[in-house]
């Protein structure tokens, strides 16, 4: 499994549109432009340039017209077996792919909220675990990104209800199906779980910052 992540850069952003943006399919770019915000547009943006970088690594070509939806939003590449998920909060993307089984990744930047407004998105005794916690803004964060990669690697996103399956250590079980969870090492300020539906074994599992400035440069050599 690769799993590649950057940060975003105001100071790189045009330099990024220009050289990078238009490297990619004139549906793709539109979609860029519809976003308000420069962050938002460039979090997408480096999620489709991590997404490239990592099939390189693989040695499998990036072809964007075989990039296809579900009905339920989930990326996917039309005929080839390349499973992948993309996933940014605040200034940070992150990007897991593998060859051998449906994957969801999410990260989530940590940050003070109200953690009554989720009580009704977990079970009992999650809840429970949560404010028991010695740290619970952390507790929180570590269910609420366990389930948002539990749903994205199932397919269906949030047409599953939070609260209808539970995490149990490193795992979680939906209609029998059974979702293994890693938390990945980012950044402190961040929390980052990845779920797949078969067990890994953490050597194979490769993390690697990219850092704008090398995407820019990679992107400009090829």
């Amino acid at each position: 499994m690769q799993i590649l992540y950057s940060y975003i850069s105001k100071e790189n952003h045009r330099y990024l549109m220009n050289e990078v943006a238009s490297s990619f399919s004139n549906d793709f770019q539109n979609k860029l432009f519809k976003y308000r915000r420069w962050q938002d547009t460039q979090l997408s943006l480096l999620g489709r340039v991590l997404l490239g970088e990592g099939l390189k690594k693989m040695n499998i070509p990036f072809d964007e017209d075989n990039v296809r939806y579900t009905n339920y939003n989930k990326p996917y590449f039309e005929g080839n077996e390349v499973k992948f998920n993309i996933s940014h909060s605040g200034n940070i993307v992150v990007c897991a792919i593998t060859k051998t089984y449906e994957v969801g990744i999410d990260v989530e930047m940590l940050q003070s909220i109200n953690i009554e407004d989720f009580k009704n998105q977990m079970t009992k005794l999650e809840w429970l675990r949560v404010v028991s916690s010695y740290n619970l803004e952390s507790s929180f964060f570590d269910y609420w990104t366990q389930k948002e990669a539990v749903i994205k690697a199932h397919g269906i996103g949030l047409s599953i209800p939070l609260d209808s399956f539970e995490i149990i250590g490193d795992k979680a079980i939906i209609d029998e199906e059974i979702f293994f969870l890693k938390e990945i090492q980012l950044d402190n300020k961040y929390k980052c779980y990845v779920a797949f539906k078969d067990g890994i074994d953490p050597l194979v599992l490769n993390l690697q910052m990219i850092d704008p400035i090398t995407v820019l440069n990679k992107f400009l050599k090829d």
